[in-house]
């Protein structure tokens, strides 16, 4: 999609920092952070929400877990706890429009989250 920001993040016409990489799946810093640690995670290919995601059936949103958990890792959080949220949807919190997942950690995380 051209008007999609985080397409333009993969295609590297909009810079993010990213903190973790697969052929399909990439990682970058949340903008806004909610935690002290706050990263996204993408699919490259553009998918609308997690149900578009799951519905793919080819393996794609295994692999989007599996990049959130090495971000967990990588980011010093995984033993402590972390929190993977996916908002699909407008009454759901989603703003963007390309399903992402957010990794959340460093802090305690409370329940309800909103």
């Amino acid at each position: 999609m051209t008007d999609c920001l985080f397409c333009k993040i993969v295609s590297k016409n909009i810079p993010a920092t990213v903190v973790h990489e697969t052929d399909r799946t990439v990682a970058f810093r949340d903008l806004d952070p909610q935690a002290p640690t706050h990263v996204l995670v993408i699919p490259k290919g553009h998918y609308e929400n997690a149900a578009a995601l799951a519905e793919a059936d080819d393996g794609l949103a295994d692999e989007v877990l599996k990049a959130a958990h090495a971000v967990a890792v990588r980011e010093g959080v995984a033993g402590d706890g972390y929190r993977i949220v996916f908002n699909t949807g407008p009454k759901a919190g989603q703003t963007v429009f390309h399903v992402h997942a957010h990794v959340l950690g460093g802090r305690p995380m409370t329940w309800p989250p909103g």
